[in-house]
């Protein structure tokens, strides 16, 4: 029997009408995801996990991110946006956050909460699990961003036991800021709207498909880059906002690295970019790196700054916040704790415990659910793979020649696919051609055989 395949969401959307089929998308994948088939692109959506790689290296821009509108405020009463360092780094440090607030303000929103606050209770909390597990196996894996979290789950379920289990500061923003506007409004939590700005479409599918919370209380989210330009026309104002932030070191998330310092971690690395943290993971599955407490994995390169729905060029953003981070830093105490502590204010913070579910596998291959049968198609299955050439081209729409040998035992694919084989194929058949020509007389019409005998008659 056939394997029933599980329903995923996902933000990363193809638009058919503009793939060229050109397999750039499929080399791109870190988890398979993508074939190409009859000169289109395919995702299969059981293991893709919207890290955007895909999008972010298509020369036809097929590829496209779905999020929400802002027509969806209208259907609550009361709507909080939750804005991240990723979208302060998009501005220059001279432009106040005041005035990047106001224009949220202005835009449609009633109340801001600063993400960059979230992120130091959370920073707290990453901080005591790396002591309490310091001899456990090594090093721990940041949760935080969810492209790493799937791709975790469908390629290196061996190392679920090592992540750390934290819920994402957004996430945790949420939590606190819904049940605390719902008191303070006199309002049931269903006419509340809870809104991030995403620099990032992992962040758009973990609220819809989430992968670390029972049950999530954002309601949805905004590409980064569409606020933003709605935010230049928007900037400023004199409405009076009560906007709770965090210090400079939750201001840090925004920048690779800056959970690690955030947590008050000494001996730890910071990898950003789904091609390295793919080879990061490898390393730590085979057990490589166990001198090291921890590990923060960005899938975007740059880390948020460099998020598919960003706007600002990465480095240019990464500048922008560094900047906002130093003015920060020259009003606050010079030890970490006692800056967090100066912001950290907020009455019953939720913590992970209650709110994060576990994480668990999503194997990437399943060939049939009857065992016997999964049995005999992986058999074929490696003799297919070592009839093919091991180059892993990608010009037969499959990742990898592992790739194809699978789709052809599953019945997605033929062997002829493969160019190798096909040539081989067209080789035979002339050379069968050829052979069987020899042998079959050759039929001369009447005109041709009367002027061979002539020619023969003068000669």
């Amino acid at each position: 029997m056939a394997p029933q395949p599980t329903t995923y969401f996902h933000s990363v959307e193809l638009q058919r009408n503009k793939c060229q089929g050109c397999v750039s998308c499929v080399k791109l994948c870190p988890t398979e995801a993508i074939r190409v088939r009859n000169g289109k692109a395919e995702i299969l959506g059981d293991r893709c996990i919207d890290c955007g790689a895909c999008a972010a290296g298509c020369p036809y821009h097929a590829f496209s991110v779905k999020t929400d509108t802002l027509e969806g405020l209208a259907d609550y009463a009361y709507n909080i946006v939750l804005p991240a360092p990723s979208l302060y780094a998009q501005f220059p440090d001279n432009i106040p956050l005041e005035s990047i607030w106001q224009g949220l303000h202005n835009i449609g929103f009633d109340e801001i909460f600063d993400v960059s606050l979230a992120s130091e209770y959370i920073a707290l909390e990453i901080e005591e699990y790396v002591k309490k597990n310091s001899n456990g196996r090594k090093p721990l894996i940041s949760s935080t961003c969810p492209a790493v979290m799937r791709l975790i789950q469908v390629k290196f379920p061996e190392l679920i036991k090592q992540v750390v289990p934290v819920l994402p500061p957004a996430e945790a923003a949420a939590i606190y800021v819904k049940r605390e506007a719902a008191a303070r409004k006199q309002l049931p939590k269903e006419l509340i709207g809870v809104w991030f700005i995403s620099p990032c479409p992992s962040k758009e599918t973990n609220i819809r498909q989430s992968v670390d919370v029972h049950h999530t209380e954002l309601t949805g989210s905004f590409s980064l880059s569409e606020i933003y330009g709605l935010l230049l026309k928007n900037l400023g104002g004199t409405h009076e906002l009560n906007v709770r932030t965090g210090s400079s070191y939750g201001m840090a998330w925004g920048t690779y690295g800056g959970e690690i310092e955030s947590a008050g971690i000494t001996n730890g690395l910071a990898i950003h970019g789904i091609d390295n943290v793919y080879d990061l993971l490898e390393q730590v599955s085979m057990n490589k790196m166990p001198q090291l407490d921890y590990v923060e994995c960005s899938a975007c390169k740059g880390g948020c700054l460099g998020g598919l729905l960003a706007a600002e060029n990465k480095f240019v953003a990464e500048c922008n916040l560094r900047r906002r981070i130093a003015a920060l830093r020259e009003q606050e105490p010079a030890d970490r704790r006692e800056a967090m502590a100066r912001t950290m204010v907020l009455e019953d913070f939720p913590h992970s415990e209650a709110y994060r579910k576990k994480l668990v596998a999503r194997p990437m291959m399943q060939l049939d659910d009857d065992i016997m049968e999964a049995m005999k198609k992986f058999e074929r299955m490696e003799e297919v793979l070592c009839s093919l050439p091991g180059l892993d081209c990608g010009a037969c729409g499959a990742p990898s020649c592992q790739g194809l040998a699978e789709d052809i035992v599953q019945g997605k694919a033929h062997e002829i696919d493969c160019i190798f084989k096909l040539r081989a194929s067209v080789h035979k058949l002339s050379q069968g051609m050829l052979e069987l020509a020899k042998q079959i007389p050759i039929y001369h019409e009447p005109a041709e055989i009367n002027k061979t005998e002539a020619d023969n008659d003068e000669g």
